[in-house]
């Protein structure tokens, strides 16, 4: 079932570098009805200041998707991965058994991403990040990260049974998408 929820009732941190609003509950923020859906755990939307990031801190068994909406994020890992994602594209970081990294936006505006969380189907799987332009030219929804059993291999691997997809969209087109399984 779809829920509206306005953009003004997400759970909100805020500080001098970061705005983030939640769609579920997330570090401070808590929310009993709002407590994720299946294996998607967090969906944030953050908008990080121009030379201003997230520290190096660690992950363990989540799949964490960034969609950069704005601007670009630069990710370090202690795999030894180091690149830039900007607006439009997509990185995907498999914590699996443990990683370090890093985000931070080093570009002279700000940058507005979301950041999905999902619950991987398996533990303890091999780190790993990757990042990948959006296709263009494409009709309907296209997977931008993708681990179901269905997966052709062109977007960025999950370790869940789980896709990201999304659309360019001119302005008053519509997209829509059959889910073939039952929610």
């Amino acid at each position: 079932m779809i829920q509206v929820q306005p953009f003004a009732s997400l759970g909100r941190f805020q500080n001098d570098w970061l705005d983030a609003r939640h769609h579920f509950s997330f570090g401070h923020y808590h929310d009993d009805a709002r407590m994720g859906v299946g294996a998607l755990l967090v969906w944030n939307d953050d908008e990080i200041a121009p030379g201003r990031g997230f520290d190096p801190h660690p992950h363990r068994d989540m799949e964490i998707v960034t969609y950069v909406r704005s601007g670009a994020i630069t990710h370090k890992d202690s795999l030894g991965n180091e690149g830039r994602t900007e607006a439009g594209d997509v990185q995907v970081m498999h914590a699996g058994t443990g990683i370090v990294h890093g985000e931070f936006n080093v570009e002279s505006t700000a940058t507005r991403l979301f950041q999905i969380w999902i619950v991987p189907g398996k533990r303890g799987v091999t780190p790993g990040w990757g990042t990948r332009s959006f296709p263009t030219g494409t009709d309907g929804l296209v997977a931008l990260a993708d681990g179901r059993p269905v997966a052709d291999g062109t977007a960025l691997k999950l370790h869940a049974d789980a896709a990201v997809l999304a659309a360019k969209l001119a302005p008053g087109q519509t997209v829509t998408h059959t889910n073939p399984h039952k929610c």
